[in-house]
């Protein structure tokens, strides 16, 4: 690392430049309303291979581009430009290490609310063990929030905007308010749907489930590499149905899982201990195939890596 946290380079409209000389308007849509989309882009260093990978880009942009139509934001990127910002910032900074990469479709200008551009871009990358504390814990004491998730009727939590966050941080400071590290949320309908920026799991029976994706979660990147990851290569069956809130109580294991959170797991839900409070044996080896996926480390997945250097 090139370059300490504070004053890192991220590509911003087209330039690198220190974080501190990235400036957006006050009153542009981004900054007043959250209108703007964003992918959480984790790359891994392989130390054995000397080199940073990308874990599943195309997959990134591809749900990137599908925010944007979603919320209505014009575009002037191609996935290609995307890939050259990314490549661009993490050599500009040698990271050669484990890293996040936040790149944000934002609109800027004047407008309002409503407007649909102009729209720019950043890019910038973060050390993982830089990132909030919930994303670097062994184990998570959660709570179930008395906020609900949005649903596909009010804000879809399918789009990956700013905005749509904070009715995660609602819920997550309500957990730290409470003593907790983190929540999992409800739907409308009172269900299962997920923990602030990440996806729920549970393993009942030796059985893999999780709520289906119209229980208002996001259509999450880990999530998919997880079930991949059980039913390719763990032969473990996979259920996607809708949970009840007591489910959770007397689950075998439970963990959250996303680009940043890893696979993390849950070791008490309202107090209830899952697994007497320690990490159960199939959350242990998704997480080990997880992290060997994302660095390169398996043949079976090695398109879903892209080279750094």
């Amino acid at each position: 690392m090139k370059y300490d946290i504070a004053n890192r380079l991220i590509w911003f409209k087209g330039e690198i430049l220190n974080v501190n000389d990235a400036k957006i308007n006050v009153l542009a849509p981004t900054s007043q309303f959250g209108l703007n989309v964003f992918e959480g882009i984790p790359c891994y260093w392989n130390e054995r291979k000397k080199q940073l990978y990308a874990f599943r880009l195309d997959d990134h942009y591809n749900r990137l581009l599908k925010s944007a139509i979603l919320l209505q934001i014009n575009c002037p990127f191609t996935k290609d430009d995307m890939k050259k910002a990314l490549v661009d910032i993490v050599k500009a900074n040698e990271y050669y290490e484990n890293i996040s990469v936040r790149q944000t479709l934002f609109v800027d200008g004047f407008a309002s609310w409503g407007a649909d551009g102009p729209t720019d871009m950043f890019v910038a990358p973060i050390p993982k063990g830089g990132m909030s504390k919930e994303y670097n814990k062994k184990g998570l004491n959660c709570c179930i929030t008395s906020w609900r998730r949005i649903s596909d009727t009010t804000l879809s939590p399918r789009i990956k905007c700013g905005a749509n966050y904070i009715n995660s941080r609602m819920g997550q400071r309500e957990a730290l308010r409470n003593g907790y590290d983190t929540c999992i949320f409800l739907n409308e309908f009172g269900k299962v749907s997920e923990g602030p920026g990440s996806c729920f799991f549970m393993i009942k029976n030796g059985e893999l489930i999780t709520p289906q994706l119209t229980d208002s979660v996001l259509e999450s990147i880990t999530r998919d590499t997880v079930i991949k990851i059980a039913e390719k290569i763990l032969n473990v069956k996979v259920v996607e149905r809708s949970i009840d809130r007591t489910e959770l109580y007397t689950c075998d294991e439970a963990f959250l899982c996303g680009s940043a959170m890893e696979v993390t797991p849950v070791i008490s839900v309202d107090k209830y201990l899952i697994n007497n409070g320690e990490v159960g044996n199939i959350t242990d080896v998704i997480h080990k195939k997880y992290i060997e996926i994302a660095s390169g480390a398996h043949e079976l997945f090695a398109d879903w890596v892209t080279a750094i250097y």
